[in-house]
């Protein structure tokens, strides 16, 4: 598996600078604000984790369009009382962007994302839980000029997360995302 999203993140990157003119690379970092939805989920409760980060390639495709392949490390979850799991996942959204001024963008895609790990407090409960997790993300962009960049997002989690044997409960992520982040060359 590491392999394969080795050789994803290389495609992605790699192919981006051969096939245009004009590649911005970047790196960003953030806040996320999720929960689960879905069967059973009235007792649920958000929880936000500190942090998301990862890096990014925004191909510009015109002056009003580009893509925005990302690789990011999203820490999520939800609370149940006072039980909080953690759901940490490598996401990889392909994003893409309208550019309603030079500097906001308006941003659609799916993600898919890798299960790492999933604890409940100190208890390892991974197995409850599987392994990939689709979505589609909408967000809002706004970028200066000097490379900075605020981004707000929410993702839809599109698939049942859920693998608890014999439990036919079906739920879903659901993740609100405020970055920061600076592009470079």
């Amino acid at each position: 598996m590491k392999k394969l999203l080795l050789i994803t993140a290389i495609s992605i990157f790699g192919l981006t600078k051969a096939q245009a003119q004009d590649v911005e690379f970047g790196a960003k970092i953030g806040a996320n604000f999720s929960s689960i939805y879905g069967d059973t989920t009235d007792d649920i409760d958000m929880i936000t984790s500190v942090i998301n980060f990862g890096v990014y390639s925004e191909i510009l495709l015109s002056e009003k369009f580009s893509f925005q392949p990302e690789i990011m490390y999203s820490i999520q979850g939800f609370s149940v009382g006072d039980d909080i799991v953690a759901l940490n996942y490598l996401t990889l959204p392909l994003m893409g962007k309208y550019y309603v001024t030079k500097s906001l963008s308006l941003e659609a895609g799916p993600q898919i994302g890798f299960l790492l790990s999933a604890k409940n407090e100190d208890i390892d409960v991974k197995d409850s839980f599987k392994f990939i997790d689709y979505g589609v993300n909408i967000g809002l962009g706004y970028k200066l000029e000097n490379g900075l960049n605020f981004g707000a997002r929410y993702n839809f989690g599109l698939s049942n997360i859920n693998d608890v044997q014999g439990s036919s409960d079906k739920f879903r992520n659901g993740v609100a995302q405020l970055t920061i982040g600076y592009s470079f060359l």
